[in-house]
């Protein structure tokens, strides 16, 4: 089993890119300096299915994508060039969209509690009487038109199954001896555990021994016969008990394997030492070397220019969360305390949803976490006095450690990625680069300080837990993020500009024009040609930003004057004058967003912990949220770019790839040691060795720096001499920074002698 020491992720598409896809980039990635592909999810999902997290049957590969023979000569093929595999994984749920094409779903509404399979579900077979209750309609009124058709129950072009013995008589008649119900999906009721609101991905049982096996025979397969190092486990918070399945899991792939954890942190949260996990999956890392260069003296021009009180918003979308959107959970969640704890009060369901809205992590019954939910609880009763008796109800019930104390773990992650990640992150417009998944736009940016020391803190704890910078799920690219933070060193500048602007193309909404500035500022071209296809993808981001958002127009229910007016706003921008004016000021501000994007790579490539490059990262990248992200890659254009060396992100990545790959004991086991430059203008520099023979030196607010200059400025290097590996100067002593940068704003240094 192969040491990974960095992934190249690959979102794996029957229709467009499939095992044999990979295995014709295997010698690219070789020479790039990767050691393992990793792999989106690669078991039997829907048919057409775009990202795979929809699985279907976990017992075999996807035929669409080349199926375990695929599988196999890709293993192989990747062995032969020295490279591993890392697949993602998903126990949480599976996908029920067209039920005919999930085999254990189908026989649980085909057999109701009697099949095989009821177990592995987690149903609230007390809804209905029974019956599993399917919001799939459009209203309740459609089930009149259910028809036989060949021993299936069908309306339009979906169709349900026939319990044996029950085919007689007329729709209505044989409908009613099945053992599902069909509703609207408008009743916010749902009978089975599902992946937040997602009613089509149905949670699995995984705490049952059964259920386990049965999902991941397939995995166990993949490391008994040596086809993969490492896994990704996709929202294992979701999970009755995450940390038993990681116990199972580990003893069923070994020790050896590589495990990492798709959990999101709090910037204050640990994750927990206890886990027999190898770490997350980088959220925490991709918000500290972003956060780094943002400029703290940006903060209160933009905080001027954009002022809310998240917190507030925060509690109020956490609410609407749990007595909307998860209304049927939290009434789940209430009939199984009351059975549980023996006693009910009428404030019971507003007790929970209280507390949920003073907890600002995922889940809180992991050890490290122990004191979240007395904090909560107190937190509560000192604000809402009317609740103190239904919060001791709330509190026997998770003292008792039983089904309810998980219920409400599993409602309160839901309720968090619904308000803050689904909503809250795109309304809130200060700075939106700050509005990623594990980040909080209330802490501007992270100091030098912060950062070396959590780099420290995951070199001695978690050293080979994940380290990323764009993922399948990121909101923007690493790319635009990166230009969008050098807003924070033109902070007067963009607010005089977006000021100006709003008179000249007027918003239909002021918050949502200051959310899609920054978004739009971050992906326009620097010769201002917006193509029909940027344009195209813009229109999408702006429809699925909106529509998020939730403030004026929702998915559910869509404002088409409203979102009529956003599109031509939209359109005013792009073929009005103002596009002029945003043309001048990428080609003011763009270089520097090109700065700090490879200065951020550099970092990813070398703090402590296991980089992951995203397909097509290795170049800039324009990306927006998903599907955005998911767009095809040009591999053409980065196997010319990787042999040419013409453009320095490839350049950086191939060098650093390749120097992980020199000296794996310095990356996995070397520590980090930050290091000070002097002069006026040392808090440019971010610098830090790892071990003792390599050194990282980057540049940062060089918006600023173009004003000042480098001065006297210089970093004293260890004893020895240094290479730098991306540009080849040799170094000792003393180096001026204007030096030290002279070629590129980052340093890569290997001690060569």
């Amino acid at each position: 089993m192969a040491a990974v020491l960095s992934t190249y992720r690959l979102q794996l598409r029957g229709d467009s890119f499939t095992f044999a896809d990979a295995e014709n980039l295997l010698d690219y990635l070789a020479e790039l300096g990767v050691s393992h592909l990793y792999l989106s999810p690669i078991l039997t999902a829907n048919a057409g299915s775009t990202h795979g997290y929809d699985v279907t049957d976990p017992t075999t590969v996807s035929a669409e994508l080349g199926g375990a023979e695929g599988l196999q000569r890709l293993s192989a093929a990747a062995r032969a060039r020295g490279l591993g595999l890392v697949v993602d994984i998903v126990p949480n749920h599976v996908g029920v969209e067209s039920p005919r094409d999930n085999p254990w779903w189908w026989d649980v509404l085909t057999h109701g509690r009697k099949s095989a399979f009821a177990s592995y579900f987690d149903i609230d077979w007390d809804l209905a009487d029974g019956r599993v209750v399917l919001p799939v309609l459009g209203s309740d009124d459609d089930v009149d038109g259910l028809q036989i058709d060949g021993g299936l129950l069908r309306l339009g072009d979906r169709v349900w199954p026939i319990a044996p013995g029950t085919a007689e008589g007329s729709p209505a008649e044989v409908y009613a001896r099945q053992h599902y119900k069909l509703i609207g999906w408008r009743n916010n009721l749902c009978g089975y555990r599902r992946f937040f609101s997602i009613t089509s991905l149905a949670g699995l049982r995984q705490e049952d021994a059964q259920v386990f096996a049965a999902s991941h025979a397939e995995v166990r397969r993949w490391f008994a016969d040596e086809l993969v190092d490492g896994l990704r486990i996709d929202h294992p918070d979701g999970l009755t008990d995450p940390a038993g399945y990681l116990v199972r899991l580990r003893e069923l792939v070994g020790p050896r394997a590589w495990i990492v954890i798709e959990k999101i942190l709090a910037p204050d949260e640990p994750l927990d030492t206890a886990l027999p996990v190898d770490g997350g999956t980088g959220y925490d890392a991709l918000r500290e070397v972003g956060g780094v260069f943002i400029d703290p003296t940006g903060e209160p021009a933009l905080t001027a220019l954009y002022a809310a009180d998240n917190a507030a918003q925060t509690r109020l979308l956490k609410t609407s969360a749990a007595t909307t959107t998860l209304a049927s959970e939290l009434a789940r969640l209430r009939r199984v305390i009351v059975a549980e704890v023996g006693s009910d009060h009428p404030l019971l369901a507003e007790a929970i949803t209280a507390l949920l809205t003073h907890i600002g992590v995922y889940r809180f019954d992991y050890p490290s976490l122990a004191a979240v939910g007395p904090v909560a609880i107190a937190e509560t009763a000192a604000t809402r006095t009317e609740l103190a008796e239904p919060l001791q109800i709330i509190a026997a019930a998770l003292a008792a450690g039983a089904e309810a104390d998980k219920r409400i773990q599993q409602l309160c992650g839901a309720v968090t990625a619904k308000a803050v990640e689904d909503c809250l992150f795109y309304r809130d417009a200060r700075l939106v680069s700050l509005n990623e998944v594990g980040g909080e736009p209330e802490d501007f940016g992270v100091s030098a300080a912060e950062f070396h020391l959590r780099s420290a803190t995951r070199a001695r704890l978690w050293p080979r837990a994940m380290v990323t910078t764009s993922t399948h799920d990121t909101k923007r690219s690493e790319d635009v993020r990166a230009r969008i933070g050098v807003l924070s060193q033109a902070a007067e500048v963009w607010s005089e500009r977006i000021r100006r602007w709003s008179h000249v193309v007027l918003a239909p909404d002021e918050q949502t024009a200051a959310f899609l500035w920054q978004n739009i500022f971050g992906v326009w071209p620097a010769d201002g040609d917006v193509t029909d296809a940027l344009r195209t993808r813009l229109h999408a981001y702006a429809e699925k930003a909106i529509r998020e958002a939730g403030t004026h127009t929702t998915w559910n229910d869509p404002d088409d004057e409203f979102e009529s007016a956003v599109h031509a706003w939209l359109d005013s921008i792009i073929d009005g004058p103002v596009a002029t004016e945003l043309t001048a000021l990428v080609g003011q501000l763009g270089p520097h967003g090109i700065s700090d994007a490879i200065g951020q790579k550099l970092l990813a490539l070398t703090v402590p912990g296991i980089p992951d490059v995203y397909q097509g990262t290795e170049l800039p990248d324009d990306s927006l949220v998903d599907p955005d992200n998911r767009r095809p890659v040009d591999y053409e254009a980065r196997r010319a770019a990787l042999a040419d060396g013409s453009d320095p992100k490839i350049r950086v990545v191939h060098a650093a790839l390749r120097l992980r790959r020199d000296k794996p004991d310095t990356f996995l086991a070397g520590g980090h040691h930050p290091l000070q430059a002097q002069g006026t203008a040392a808090d440019h520099v971010v610098a830090y060795l790892r071990g003792d023979d390599v050194l990282v030196a980057v540049t940062r607010w060089t918006l600023r720096l173009g004003e000042t200059g480098w001065g006297e400025t210089t970093l004293t290097l260890p004893p020895g001499t240094w290479t730098d590996r991306i540009g080849g100067r040799t170094f000792t002593g003393t180096v001026p920074a204007a030096e030290l940068f002279g070629e590129l704003p980052v340093s890569l240094l290997e001690r060569a002698a």
